[in-house]
């Protein structure tokens, strides 16, 4: 899915959300436990539940590895289910790779030609070779951490060289030499508030993957205040408000009111920056 049909998903669906598949086998009603495959199970229900209101599905691969091959078989059952029935959606492969360049090839042909993704997240901090291979997979997307959410994040993030540039910004300033606005996007979580003005000014045009609203604590308003451009520019992500908002055999279509919801102030917000 390239640049402009994300865009054109966002004016039709008149939201910018994308539904974290953060998917506990510890956290799921328990009567769905007696299911062949649990986690397929649920996350099945949460899509149709939720589809009409999201533009994106972002799978926390550690969610799906810790299980092994059970696991993994959920991932490629969701991820197939999202493909075959819901072709518009924007599917993210939160896996946070990163290596050596021939490791780094082998991550990519794993998500973007075997599993055949949209998108991937990559840890950018080993440079620029260990990122240019997943740049090599035409209409397929990187989308770089930049700023975090976690408090750990100041120990190098914020940190300051010489002539007073934070890493995360020399992240930025290399990185648009390896890729651009077509194939890279930037993690930037929703706590960091007003830092997204300082990320705005050195990525005007590209899309921020923003995690970080609900459970976390993010702002929506604030985020797009402070990170929308005209093309609105974000995919902000809820995982855990959305997944279980109910534990009973209601949690699919409670699932689906609290992505309305989230939606609803989606649209409200598009609307002011007059971008519907």
């Amino acid at each position: 899915m390239n640049k402009k049909e994300l865009f054109e998903n966002i004016k039709r669906k008149k939201s910018f959300l994308c539904v974290g598949l953060d998917t506990d086998i510890n956290k799921i009603p328990p009567h769905l436990l007696k299911e062949e495959d649990p986690v397929f199970t649920f996350n099945r229900a949460v899509i149709d539940a939720t589809a009409d209101y999201c533009i994106a599905y972002k799978p926390n691969l550690a969610f799906y590895e810790c299980r092994g091959t059970k696991g993994w078989a959920s991932l490629e059952k969701t991820v197939a289910y999202i493909k075959s029935r819901y072709p518009d959606q924007f599917i993210i492969a939160d896996a946070k790779r990163g290596d050596i360049g021939n490791t780094s090839a082998m991550y990519a042909r794993t998500f973007f030609t075997g599993m055949d993704v949209d998108a991937l997240t990559v840890a950018p901090y080993m440079g620029e070779d260990s990122v240019t291979p997943f740049l090599n997979h035409d209409g397929k997307w990187v989308i770089l951490l930049v700023l975090t959410s976690n408090k750990g994040s100041a120990d190098l993030q914020l940190t300051r060289d010489s002539e007073g540039e934070r890493l995360f910004e020399k992240v930025l300033r290399l990185s648009q030499k390896w890729g651009n606005g077509e194939n890279i996007m930037y993690v930037v979580g929703a706590t960091q508030g007003r830092m997204l003005e300082d990320i705005r000014s050195a990525v005007p045009d590209h899309f921020l993957l923003v995690p970080g609203i609900g459970a976390q604590g993010g702002s929506l308003e604030e985020v797009c205040r402070y990170g929308m451009n005209s093309t609105c520019g974000l995919i902000v992500n809820s995982s855990r408000a959305i997944l279980y908002a109910d534990s009973t055999e209601e949690y699919a279509r409670r699932a689906g009111r609290e992505a309305l919801a989230v939606r609803k102030e989606m649209e409200r917000q598009l609307a002011v920056k007059g971008i519907i």
